[in-house]
């Protein structure tokens, strides 16, 4: 057994000095697994190079870097210009419409315009119906004809209108006579054929003026004057009721200081 052990140990010998001979021959090296390998806790990230501040500006433009400091307050927007005013048109009217009575309620063709002073814009021409009413006064509608273009009107209703006609008979004692009465802001007058009855006086020098409803009369009385007893040529004691009405309301407003119309 000696002598197996003896020829294992010389075959062994013999082939660790045959493996020390090939390796000691001239070669290509032969890197070791071991010996080359770094283990991974062990590997070192080499950084890569900077750039130079010498070297040449990149071809794509950098996006530049915010200021650190505030940016600067944007200016004020300046102010509009105004704008001129546009010019009317020519086939419409635009009424400018005043009171002496402030903040009247102004109505035209029975549409609410506004209160005075107000203005009414692209109005047609022709025929409109104008209304307007003050708290205190009475209302004042009339008819306005309207042409192209710009118009002021001023509605006095501290102003006296009074323009009353009617047909009567003054009945004498023996006969009678027919005429018309006449009455405005300036008087009242009887214009007739008989120049004896005829006559022409102002408001305040009416000493009496009443009417009798169930006799169908109005007698009237002038200063320094006679009186007469005027009659509806058709019996119709509603005129002349209408007729005393205006009269005697456009005498009391003049008597409180009123300005009669046309003066």
């Amino acid at each position: 057994m000696n002598r197996t052990v003896i020829f294992i140990a010389a075959g062994l010998a013999a082939v660790a000095l045959v493996v020390v001979l090939v390796l000691q021959r001239p070669g290509p090296a032969v890197e070791s697994d071991v010996s080359t390998s770094v283990p991974p806790e062990a590997t070192v990230t080499t950084p890569e190079p900077q750039p130079s501040t010498s070297a040449a500006a990149p071809s794509t433009p950098r996006t530049p870097r915010r200021p650190t400091t505030d940016a600067p307050a944007a200016p004020e927007p300046a102010a509009p210009v105004a704008e001129a005013p546009a010019e009317p048109a020519a086939d419409v009217a635009t009424l400018r419409i005043d009171s002496d009575v402030p903040g009247a309620q102004v109505f035209l063709d029975r549409q609410f315009v506004g209160a005075a002073p107000v203005t009414a814009e692209n109005i047609k021409p022709g025929s409109h119906q104008l209304n307007v009413s003050a708290e205190g006064f009475e209302g004042i509608a009339q008819t306005i004809d309207v042409s192209p273009g710009p118009r002021d009107i001023t509605v006095r209703f501290r102003e006296v209108r009074l323009n009353a006609k009617i047909a009567v008979i003054h009945k004498h004692r023996i006969g009678s006579c027919k005429g018309e009465l006449v009455a405005t802001p300036q008087g009242i007058r009887y214009d007739t054929t008989d120049k004896d009855d005829a006559f022409t006086a102002t408001l305040a020098d009416l000493e009496a003026f009443q009417v009798e409803y169930l006799d169908k009369t109005l007698k009237v009385k002038v200063r320094r004057g006679k009186q007469f007893n005027f009659s509806d040529p058709e019996g119709n004691a509603d005129r002349l009721f209408v007729f005393h009405r205006d009269v005697d309301k456009a005498r009391t407003r003049i008597s409180k200081g009123d300005t009669p119309a046309g003066q």
